[in-house]
Formats: structure tokens, sequence, C-alpha cells
């Protein structure tokens, strides 16, 4: 048994709750006029096509993102060893952020969580983050750690799910789940392909949080079901890292606007059908651009507009990969969304990844 998981007089069911939601964003603002300005110094004089891909960014429904570094840190050439300083500094304090805030408003301590769920795809670090965290989050010398890496845009949702299993095979055991990307350190100016001008325009970096508990005698806020994927087969190149001599270069496919709007609908059915019991009063839609939102609303037969707060999210912050979802859960639950919530994701595999939620 966990440290402070409830006895078992005190368990009601392994119904399992977020006690907490919290997101974070680094302290560098990029405005959208300002990367296409300082991309096209960077980059056009490398990049001949860059002026014919200038409306990747004004149609990228982009006002501004965030970033761990500073503008003035892109021109310069970097390799492996800038790019994991800039992703350990930057993703831990986002990472203590996020957690820190989830935390505050499940009203429980570090020393609380039995469980870590870590989810990053955007660097590389060992000790991982929870590990290089934990003396100033204040966790207890036997919380158990899961790091998981590689999930990419999928991340926030399969990382919520992971951490639902994890909750109710372990009633009273408090399980923290954060998802940190830093997606700005992977720009390159050594590998100009169109996914890198696409990603130059989408890619932001930021951090969300949940606490979750099942079997708590008193907990209250939305529960969670169980969650599930499904990955189409001979999909592999539309998206992910290429790992190269200097970082990670993105594998970003200009068929998956198309691929959603085709596929999508099939899929979603099938995965649906078993892991809800009724009918959906929310999708919540990991915005991965301004295109994808609008085939998502396509296949889902959604009416044009109705993932407002994924356009939101992805005007305000840009695509930060695997949190971003979690940033629009936030704003559907302030907004006094209640009902059958259904998150839902796509990410590198080419994988979707779905969780219920119920918000009474």
């Amino acid at each position: 048994m966990p440290a402070h998981a409830a006895p078992p007089s005190a368990r009601q069911s392994n119904t399992v709750h977020l006690l907490g939601l919290a997101t974070a964003l680094p302290p560098h603002v990029l405005t959208q006029a300002e990367v296409v300005d300082r991309a096209r110094a960077i980059l056009a004089p490398r990049f001949p096509q860059f002026d014919r891909l200038l409306p990747a960014f004004d149609n990228a429904g982009i006002e501004k993102r965030h970033s761990v570094v500073p503008m003035d840190w892109f021109p310069a050439p970097r390799g492996w060893v800038d790019r994991t300083e800039a992703y350990v500094a930057g993703a831990s304090d986002l990472f203590r952020a996020a957690a820190g805030r989830a935390l505050d408003r499940a009203g429980l301590a570090a020393a609380d969580v039995d469980v870590i769920v870590t989810v990053s795809s955007t660097g590389i670090a060992t000790p991982t983050l929870e590990a290089r965290t934990a003396l100033q989050m204040g966790f207890r010398p036997d919380v158990m750690r899961v790091p998981v890496f590689g999930l990419g845009c999928a991340g926030g949702v399969s990382g919520l799910a992971l951490a639902h299993d994890l909750a109710a095979a372990r009633p009273g055991a408090v399980v923290l789940m954060v998802a940190v990307e830093t997606c700005t350190l992977l720009f390159r100016m050594d590998r100009l392909q169109k996914a890198d001008i696409i990603a130059t325009a989408l890619f932001g970096d930021g951090a969300a949080a949940a606490v979750l508990r099942a079997g708590g005698r008193d907990d209250r806020g939305p529960t969670l079901g169980q969650g599930a994927q499904h990955m189409w087969p001979q999909t592999l190149s539309i998206m992910g890292w290429k790992v190269e001599e200097t970082g990670l270069g993105v594998v970003f496919d200009r068929s998956i606007p198309d691929f959603a709007r085709a596929e999508l609908r099939a899929a979603v059915d099938r995965t649906a059908a078993a892991l809800a019991s009724g009918p959906i009063d929310r999708h919540v839609c990991h915005p991965g651009g301004a295109k994808v939102i609008e085939a998502i609303e396509d296949a889902l037969d959604l009416s044009p507009g109705a993932l407002d707060a994924e356009r939101a999210v992805l005007n305000d912050a840009g695509n930060m990969s695997a949190p971003t979802v979690l940033f629009v859960l936030e704003r559907v639950l302030e907004a006094g969304v209640r009902g059958d919530l259904m998150l839902l994701a796509l990410g590198p595999g080419f994988t979707l990844s779905m969780l219920p939620l119920r918000a009474a």
C-alpha cells in the first residue's frame, strides 16, 4: 500500500477523480509577427522558397506563443548540448510551475504524491524531470516515478489515461501527471525542409499537470474513465522525430488534415463505443493547427467553430504538443461546460488517443 493511501475502510470505489488541473507557460512571448520577421531574416537567405511558405504563418490561427529561451537564442548554431541544457532548465521550471499549481488546486502538497507520470518528447534528460525537481518540489523519497517519452502530441491524453489506470489500481494513492514540452528548442537552421518551416509557424512551449485519486472518501471533481488508443498501420511517416546529428528533426506530413477527414470518424466511433455508454456532450481536442481543427470538425460532423476553446488555445499559445489538450480542457471546464466529455488527440504512430471525462 502506498505510504499515503487510504485504509481499506475509507475507500469507496476505484472511481478516479480529477482533483486539480493547471497549466504553465514560459516567460518569453513570441508574437507571430515577430516570428515572421525573425524567420525571414534567418531562413530566407538559406531557403529560397521561404516567401512561398509565408501563408503558413498567416493562416496558422496563432497570435503568440511562448518559449523557454529568448528570441536571440535561435540565430546561433545549436547542437545537442545547447538544446539539452535549455531543455533541462526550461522544462524543469515548467514542471514545477504546473505541478505546484495543480497540487494547490487539489488542496494537496508534493509530499502527498505517491506516483508521478512525466510525459515529454522534446528533450532527453536522465535523471528525468520529476527527479531533477524532487528536492525543490518536496516529493517523498519513496514516490514512484513513471517517465514517458515518444507520445508527441498524443501525450496529454495518453499520459492522463496512464495516470488514470495507476490511480484506479492503487485506491487512495495520489497520482500526479505532468506533460512538459519545449518545442521551440528544436528549431533547426541546418535542416530546412517544408516541415521545419511549418513547425516554426506552429509550435510553442508549455506544461500542464493533473492530480488524480481513486477511492478518496470526500473527493469531488470530474471523473475519468479508462482511455484507449487506435493506431493506423503503415503511418509511421506522418508524424514524429528524426534523430540527427545536431538535434531532433520534425516529421510533420502535409497529409494530416486530409487523413483526419478521411479516417478519424470511423476510428473515433469504434474507440468511443468501448469507452462511453452514451452520447458525447463535448469533444475536447488537441489543436494541432487551424487546418487540423477544421478537419476534426468536418470528420465528427461538428458545426463550424464548435471547437472554440481549441482555437483560443492555439491563438494564445500555439501547438505545445502533449500539454495542449489539457490547456483546452482547463478552458472548457472553467467555461462551465458539463456532461460527458471526450478528450481526443492525434500523435506519432500514427495514433488516436481518447479518454472520457464526466463533469457534473
